[in-house]
């Protein structure tokens, strides 16, 4: 069956705007579907969760590093090593292309501030350790590359793709279909079973939204094999507090764990490292979506994700709504005495 990937393209943009397109018709060319940045050239935070997005529905990631290191985010990193540093997190295959000689960059291509040079040179390391790596001189060499280590790269890890319905055959649509079905009456199953136990539950029976949790986890350096325990108390309604907004979006269970993770790790007064990983004890993250859900501050439904699939998500009750509200809103500090009930 014909598949088209969808490959995702990094890098600073307007030193390597050329570099960019020729990328971008080759990979049309290989009947992959490109994306990018390309509507985005002046990033800021809001638009790097759409590009996050993207990223997660791509299944490859090319990187190509020239001579700038690019703007900077509040976190003092570039969007363009963000990216990265998301695609590594998500397990995304990623092949990395960096420019052979610096020297030979034009200057109005190249970092002046001594700063971001040196961000660069860290970046450049960080992205040819453990990953195919190519070095570049022009973009028809660049383009040359990109076409052989993609090539390379698919027959190494196949990838998911995207296929046209029409071009599915009646046998593999209904494999697909029973399949879905089998997940979704085992996953109802279970839902049905949390909600009867949710129901027998006394309400007195519960803990306090202002007693703490001990919750567990581990934290792991990219790069090393040195993996490091923690543990912090926390209250239901500081994690309550944390995540509540976020549900707004309706995150998949995977997202809520590892933010349940960040906050819970920050709860220990570490500082959480962009390179490194965070992991919480499977256990304790069950505990926390069960007790949200008994308090009636959540729905965990199962529902469709954006490529087709299935997963868990979780979603605020009314309840939810209303304690956030109470939690997150800004009260006033000087309310007026000389204003009017009616006014």
């Amino acid at each position: 069956m014909d598949k088209r990937y969808q490959v995702f393209v990094s890098s600073t943009f307007k030193d390597l705007e050329e570099e960019r397109q020729k990328v971008m018709r080759i990979l049309l060319d290989m009947n992959c579907i490109p994306a990018g940045m390309e509507f985005f050239p002046a990033m800021d935070m809001e638009q790097f969760d759409y590009i996050k997005r993207l990223i997660d529905d791509s299944d490859y990631y090319i990187l190509i590093i020239g001579g700038r290191y690019g703007a900077l985010s509040e976190q003092g990193i570039s969007y363009t090593e963000m990216e990265y540093d998301y695609a590594v997190k998500k397990g995304i295959p990623v092949i990395a292309f960096l420019h052979s000689d610096l020297e030979t960059i034009p200057l109005g291509k190249s970092e002046k501030d001594e700063n971001k040079r040196q961000k660069l040179a860290k970046f450049r390391d960080k992205a040819s350790k453990g990953r195919l790596v190519k070095e570049w001189h022009n973009a028809d060499e660049l383009c040359g590359k990109v076409a052989v280590s993609l090539i390379q790269t698919i027959n190494q890890f196949p990838a998911e793709g995207w296929v046209r319905a029409n071009l599915q055959t009646n046998v593999e649509s209904l494999q697909e279909l029973n399949s879905l079905r089998k997940e979704l009456d085992s996953t109802k199953k279970e839902l049905t079973q949390l909600k009867n136990e949710q129901r027998n539950i006394k309400k007195d029976d519960l803990a306090e939204l202002d007693e703490k949790i001990r919750v567990r986890g581990t934290y792991t350096y990219l790069g090393s094999d040195s993996v490091e325990k923690w543990e912090c108390k926390i209250t239901w309604k500081q994690l309550f507090d944390s995540v509540a907004p976020f549900m707004l979006e309706i995150p998949a269970d995977e997202t809520m764990q590892e933010m349940l993770a960040s906050i819970c790790y920050s709860a220990t007064g570490n500082e959480l490292e962009n390179d490194d990983i965070i992991h919480i004890n499977p256990q304790d993250f069950q505990t926390i979506k069960i007790q949200f859900m008994a308090l009636k501050l959540i729905n965990v439904t199962y529902s469709k994700t954006n490529k087709g699939g299935m997963a868990l998500f979780w979603q605020l009750t009314e309840a939810g709504k209303q304690l956030m509200m109470q939690l997150r809103t800004v009260k006033t500090v000087n309310p007026n005495p000389f204003k009017r009930n009616n006014q």
